[in-house]
């Protein structure tokens, strides 16, 4: 059986990022830390056993897909509105500036207009799933108000995030001629997503009562909108599947489907920061060592500081500094911004290995950093998880 040894290899790294994510939660650290080291350990940069990265980029692509299908379901722009109307403005401002002032650095530095654009929206947005995680956590000492304030300024990053990167992607691909197809394209998807978001209630429904078809409807559904994306009108997938979660995001029968992915969310989660570790090159990471210092005082200054700042002045219920640490990491959305960043050659190897470095350290530092400086509390135990 040729494909055994690759079942085993997937089977051996799961394993071990479980061994690694038990232990770092053993000694009071976040389990994405154990994953992250796993794919340090296993990359093609380090020695010793060596994984076969073309699949585990497969697996880690789809589970990207499926957790911003996820996310976008989520989200319920009328109830943001009603529950969180000082986050409706501020979170889209500070991605702005964050975006804004990561792109005069890279202008600086001699960097194209696009990919300029590209670093500061990168810095910009945070992971939808370490904020979940940050929420759940045993150890976790945000309160109630601090969670939801993180929760809906991650999801109000994400809708923002989506609108920038498509003129980003615009500007990409247009090489400075008309961008009329361009913007026609993500018309037609848009099109084709409400299309979707119209028939799969109707399918849904029809097979509420069947488990099995339900889950596999939900979970098709994602990857194949996303596949008409990238396919089809050359958009990429993650932020296609993105688009097609936001549009079905009502209903019952889509809170339904949401649930049913969460199992293959987390499975595929682990896999994505196990795939930042092995995509990391040292030997490229030492050449852009200032690109990583950059892009860390970026995050700093640009993203955790003006969301402190922008905390206060809304006067929101949530503890400001707390807040801000909690979104102090770079995270899924900005992984596919930097892939797209080499693919166009707007980036070259180091400055992707750099960008890679800044995830997965900023992902590291505000899981540890966002529980210090408040009290601890017991656990929750509905919703709740060790992180």
């Amino acid at each position: 059986m040729t494909t055994a040894p690759a079942i085993l290899e997937l089977a051996l790294l799961l394993l071990a990022a479980a061994a690694a994510g038990w232990t770092a939660r053993r000694v009071g650290l976040p389990a994405v830390i154990g994953y992250l080291l796993v794919g340090l350990v296993v990359s093609p940069f380090t020695s010793g056993f060596v994984v076969d990265r073309h699949q585990l980029e497969l697996l880690a692509d789809i589970g990207v897909i499926l957790l911003l299908f996820e996310v976008g379901i989520t989200i319920d722009p009328l109830r943001l509105r009603r529950e969180h109307q000082a986050l409706v403005w501020i979170a889209p401002a500070q991605v702005l500036i964050t975006t804004l002032a990561g792109a005069l650095v890279g202008l600086f530095a001699g960097l194209s207009l696009v990919a300029a654009g590209l670093i500061g929206l990168a810095v910009a947005l945070s992971s939808s799933v370490v904020i979940v995680n940050i929420t759940r956590s045993r150890r976790r000492t945000t309160d109630q108000a601090t969670e939801q304030a993180l929760l809906g300024w991650s999801v109000i990053q994400d809708v923002t995030g989506v609108i920038l990167a498509a003129v980003l992607i615009a500007a990409m691909d247009t090489g400075g001629t008309s961008p009329l197809p361009v913007m026609a394209g993500l018309v037609g998807f848009v099109i084709v997503a409400f299309g979707v978001a119209w028939a799969l209630p109707q399918v849904l429904r029809a097979v509420h009562g069947q488990r099995d078809l339900f889950l596999i409807v939900s979970v098709a559904s994602g990857l194949a909108v996303a596949a008409v994306g990238a396919v089809v009108f050359d958009i990429p997938a993650a932020l296609a599947a993105f688009i097609a979660g936001l549009t079905i995001s009502e209903g019952h029968h889509a809170e339904e489907a949401r649930r049913r992915l969460l199992p293959f969310r987390d499975l595929f989660a682990v896999l994505f920061f196990v795939v930042i570790g092995t995509l990391i090159d040292p030997g490229e990471l030492i050449q852009a060592w200032t690109w990583l210092l950059v892009l860390i005082g970026l995050l700093i200054a640009t993203k955790v500081a003006v969301a402190y700042a922008l905390a206060r002045i809304a006067k929101l219920a949530a503890r400001p500094l707390q807040l801000a640490i909690g979104l102090g990491q770079i995270g899924e959305l900005s992984f596919v911004l930097a892939g797209l960043g080499l693919a166009s050659g707007e980036f070259d190897r180091p400055l992707y290995s750099a960008m890679l470095a800044a995830v997965a350290i900023s992902i590291a530092v505000s899981s540890i950093a966002v529980r210090i400086g408040a009290p601890a509390r017991a656990f929750q135990a509905q919703g709740g998880h060790p992180s």
